[in-house]
Order: structure tokens, then C-alpha cells, then sequence
């Protein structure tokens, strides 16, 4: 991997100024713009919606219902496990190829359009479960567009400002995500998302005339998210503009020779193999724990959509007002401190969680109908969503430390590699874990285990980083 610095020119005029202000404001957008993807479509909105379609679907088949449930799990866990394999194989070629040929933003375009057409398709994800798995590949397709136009932005990070405000940068650019989230969260639920009376969570119908009894308020997530994305990225693409990069070898052949070069220097660079190893465990691990948030709380504590759509407010507020103070820690300890203190948390959080069901506690049996279980997942769900904005906001600053300046997008495309290599694997031992034991909260224990594997791993990254 080249370590030939390319610096963006540094604003000495007051338009030069303005124009690096615009930039940073416009790659906060894409935050903005594409988190209610993985806030609406993946964990609070589409994903319980899925679960207890599915459910009801394998129920009428003739499934006993805790059977159903594991079943749904297991399919929704399948769907991830095959967009994150297709992350991971293409995330690095692409990566190099993109700074072999010096161009990003042509990427950009067209995995938003892979994040456009795959949110628009969710809507004909039937309440009958007629459209299952052709809504379980528009969710893929739109996933895939959402994770690499993310690789690309990141890539961006290292040239909006000093290394001393990498931390800053990425922890604000999550916050913004985290209120776009919340906002567009707040918007489902008060006007389209209807409960089992067919009303929004503020007695109100469907807008548009949507149908409750076909659910269209609540597939309406898919247009809805396709729609914020379009309209919010306009800033990005007004305002930020790439540093003109000479091209190398622009040629998929010549990218894919020098990301064999560079993996095979891997293990020479003790720091960055074991970040990229360590990270590839915790964001495993962080992701399932998203992914199966919502879906955990329909099939285990038995909420409805609107009660997933209230523990996605709680846990997305807290998420942007812990990762924005976040990355000004970030700024003035480093991202490693942060990283291994975020992970300690998530790990009690899951202890907490997996001891949990409707009637107690770790054991400690509840009174019938007692509100304990709901509270407690409320508050495990705030910290979670702090601890893990937290995470992934340090996270990209570490790797930021740890890019070549010349050769940024092929780290981050093995920055996703690492977080997607795996990707199939806390999806896969839920559902082999739920299916073994027919448990859909005992399917949840693998993650235990990957958050400690990635704390490990740990040990060998230098704070500092390494760009060498």
C-alpha cells in the first residue's frame, strides 16, 4: 500500500474557507440522508414488521409459534448473511479500484441508486407473506447500497480537516445520522406506522389514506426512507467535491493486484492486522445486536411495532447525544480508550438482555404482567444505541489513523472487509443458536463472545495508529 501523502490544498482565502465549511456540512448530510435505513428498514420499522409476518406465516403452515418465531429469526439473520457476504468479497476491489482511478463520487451515485430502488421495493412486502423473500432481496439490495456509498464517504474523512479533529468530524457526522434517524423514526410512527387498532401511535390514520388492513402505512417505511435519502443528499452532492487524484492503474486486473499486494503485507503491520481483525469481531457483533434488537423485542417480550418504534426513539436520542460527546472524548484521548470502554458496556447490556424474559429476570421470577421487562429492555436499549454510536463513530476515526493518505478508499474497502468478512457470522450463530435451541432469546449468547474476542484482539493496536 503507497504511503505517498496527497493533501487537500489548506483554505487561505476566505471563499477557500466557506467552500471547506460547505464540504464538511455536505458529508455530515450523507449521515442524515442514510441512516434511516438501518434505523427504520433494518431494526425498528421493517425488520419486526418482517419477524411477525414471517411468524404468522410459518404459524399457518403449521409451526407451533416459538418454533415460528426461531424460523422467522433464522430467515431475516439469512438475508444479512448474504448481503454481507457480497460486502465483503467486493468492499476492498472496489476500494482500491476507486483510488487507482482517483474517482469516488461516481460510485456514490450509483450505490445510492442501489439504496433507492431496494427501499422502494419493501413496500410489497404483504401482510399474507406473499412477496418474503422478494422483500428479503429488495432489503439486501438496498443494504448493499447503504454499506458501500458508506465505504466511499469514509474514505472522505481523512481530508475534511487536522488529524486532531478526525474524532470531532466522525462523532458529529453519526450524531447527525442519529437525528435523522430519530426524526424520520418520529415521522413513521406519528403519521404512517399503524398499531394493531389501525392507528399511528398518536390515534391518528395512515396519511395518504394508506390501508391498515393491508399495513400500507407500515410498508410505506420502504418509499419513505428512499424518499429522505434523495431529498437530503442534495446537499452532499452540492457541496462536496473530491481531490483531484491522478490516476494509477485504472484497470479492475491492476486494483486487485494491489490489494493483493497490500493484504499480503498485512501481517507486517502487527497494529493495523489486529485492528482490522479486532473490528471485524466487535462491529459483527454490534450490527447482529442492531439487526436483532427489534426482532428479539416482537419475539420475546411479545411488543408491537409501535412499542419497537418507541425503543428506537429512546436508544436513537441517546445515540446522537452520546456519540456527538463522544467524539470530542475521541478528540482528546484518542479512539482506542473510547472503543474498548464502548465494548465493556455492550457486553453487560447483553448479559442483561439474555438473561431476560416476559415472566423474569435472571431467574428472579416477576408478577404477572409486571412492566419490569419493558423498562428494562428500554433502558438497555438507550444504552446500547449510546455505547454503539459511540463505538462506530471511534471506530472509523482509529482507522482514519491507521490509512495511507493515498490510498484511503482501499482502507476503508478493507475496513468493510473486516466488518463484513464475517458478516454472515453473528447472523449465523443466532440463527444456529436459535435453531438449536429453539430459543430466540438464547439465540442472542454468541454475541458475548464476539464483543470479548474483538476486546482481545485489542491489545496489539497502537493508539496512535499506523499509516506505514
Amino acid at each position: 500500500m503507497s504511503t505517498t501523502a496527497i493533501p487537500p490544498a489548506p483554505p487561505s482565502q476566505p471563499a477557500d474557507l466557506r467552500a471547506a465549511t460547505r464540504r464538511v456540512w455536505g458529508w455530515w448530510a450523507f449521515d442524515w440522508a442514510s441512516q434511516p435505513y438501518f434505523t427504520l428498514c433494518l431494526t425498528f420499522i421493517f425488520g419486526p414488521y418482517f419477524a411477525a409476518v414471517a411468524t404468522e406465516t410459518f404459524m399457518a403452515q403449521g409451526l407451533a409459534e416459538q418454533a415460528a418465531d426461531a424460523r422467522a429469526q433464522s430467515l431475516w439473520s439469512l438475508g444479512q448473511t448474504v448481503s454481507g457476504m457480497l460486502i465483503a468479497l467486493c468492499a476492498p476491489i472496489l476500494g482500491a479500484f476507486a483510488d487507482n482511478t482517483g474517482r469516488r463520487m461516481p460510485w456514490i451515485v450509483t450505490f445510492s441508486a442501489f439504496y433507492v430502488a431496494g427501499a422502494l421495493a419493501l413496500w410489497f412486502m404483504m401482510p399474507d407473506g406473499s412477496f418474503m423473500v422478494g422483500a428479503l432481496i429488495a432489503f439486501g439490495i438496498g443494504l448493499i447500497g447503504a454499506e458501500f456509498t458508506t465505504i466511499f464517504t469514509n474514505s472522505m474523512l481523512p481530508e475534511l480537516g487536522e488529524a486532531s479533529a478526525i474524532g470531532r468530524l466522525s462523532g458529529t457526522g453519526f450524531a447527525w445520522g442519529y437525528l435523522g434517524g430519530v426524526l424520520a423514526l418520529f415521522i413513521m410512527l406519528i403519521f404512517f406506522a399503524e398499531g394493531e387498532s389501525g392507528k399511528t401511535f398518536v390515534g391518528l390514520d395512515p396519511a395518504f389514506g394508506l390501508d391498515p388492513d393491508a399495513r400500507e402505512g407500515t410498508r410505506f417505511v420502504g418509499p419513505f426512507a428512499a424518499l429522505w435519502y434523495v431529498v437530503f443528499m442534495i446537499p452532499f452532492f452540492l457541496w462536496v467535491r473530491e481531490p483531484r487524484r491522478p490516476a494509477t492503474h485504472p484497470s479492475f486486473g491492476a486494483a486487485l493486484h494491489d490489494l493483493l499486494q497490500t493484504v499480503k503485507g498485512l501481517p507486517r503491520r502487527t497494529s493495523l492486522f489486529a485492528y482490522l481483525g479486532s473490528s471485524m469481531f466487535y462491529r459483527d457483533a454490534l450490527n447482529a445486536l442492531y439487526g436483532f434488537g427489534g426482532t428479539y423485542a416482537v419475539l420475546v417480550l411479545n411488543w408491537s411495532i409501535t412499542q419497537v418504534g418507541i425503543f428506537g426513539i429512546v436508544g436513537a436520542i441517546t445515540s446522537a447525544l452520546t456519540t456527538w460527546i463522544g467524539g470530542k472524548i475521541d478528540s482528546r484521548v484518542g479512539p482506542k480508550p473510547v472503543i474498548i470502554g464502548s465494548i465493556l458496556v455492550l457486553i453487560v447490556v447483553c448479559a442483561v438482555v439474555l438473561g431476560m424474559t416476559r415472566e423474569s429476570i435472571w431467574g428472579v421470577t416477576l408478577a404477572e404482567g409486571s412492566s419490569v421487562p419493558d423498562i428494562t429492555f428500554y433502558i438497555c436499549g438507550a444504552i446500547i444505541g449510546g455505547a454503539g454510536g459511540v463505538l462506530q463513530a471511534s471506530s472509523r476515526s482509529l482507522m482514519v489513523r491507521h490509512a495511507p493518505p493515498a490510498r484511503p478508499t482501499e482502507a476503508f474497502g478493507l475496513y468493510a472487509l473486516s466488518g463484513k468478512a464475517t458478516a454472515f457470522l453473528g447472523p449465523a450463530l443466532i440463527g444456529v443458536t436459535t435453531w438449536l435451541t429453539e430459543s430466540a432469546r438464547l439465540g442472542m449468547l454468541p454475541l458475548i463472545g464476539l464483543f470479548s474476542l474483538g476486546l482481545i484482539l485489542l491489545t496489539w493496536v497502537r493508539a496512535e495508529g499506523e499509516t506505514t
